[in-house]
């Protein structure tokens, strides 16, 4: 009998372990998506004459178009959720990388109380549904070209 309790409070406490790590990966997630978001705004918003989008990770890592190195981001992280390197979000004209993604299928925990970035979170099937996006500012569009709304709309439709 001992052992059979001992056995269910191990079982309640390995349960109460997994739900804990797992909400720390996805607080991480939450950081570190917001980390590549500033770092691709930053990267566009460097040069204000001429903003363009990254088109690698290592743009973000190390920046070379001004004399000085600049840094947008401190290293690639890897998806909290997966291990793995996080998905790439690219812009509807495939002018570059507007955001990530985690690869995660599991519901989340948190669905609701996200700041207003990351507001389109709520009520996310899966962590996948989770796209850290930056949006460059509406600019005027010549005739035939993707208008930054509908633009919007299909980097944040993208699988």
């Amino acid at each position: 009998m001992l052992v059979a309790l001992v056995g269910m409070g191990l079982a309640a406490a390995g349960t109460l372990w997994g739900t804990e790590s797992r909400r720390a990966r996805e607080a991480d997630l939450l950081f570190v998506g917001e980390q590549y978001r500033q770092a691709i705004r930053s990267y566009y918003e460097l040069d204000p004459a001429q903003p363009r989008l990254p088109q690698s990770i290592d743009d973000l890592l190390e920046d070379n178009r001004r004399a000085e190195v600049v840094r947008h981001l401190r290293r690639a992280w890897l998806d909290p959720m997966t291990g793995s390197e996080l998905m790439l979000i690219m812009a509807p004209d495939g002018q570059g990388i507007v955001g990530v993604y985690s690869r995660a299928t599991e519901r989340p925990f948190k669905t609701a109380g996200f700041t207003p970035a990351n507001e389109a979170f709520s009520g996310a099937a899966s962590y996948a549904d989770w796209r850290f996006v930056f949006i460059p500012p509406a600019t005027a569009s010549p005739p035939g070209q993707t208008s930054p709304s509908s633009a919007e709309a299909s980097v944040r439709a993208a699988p």
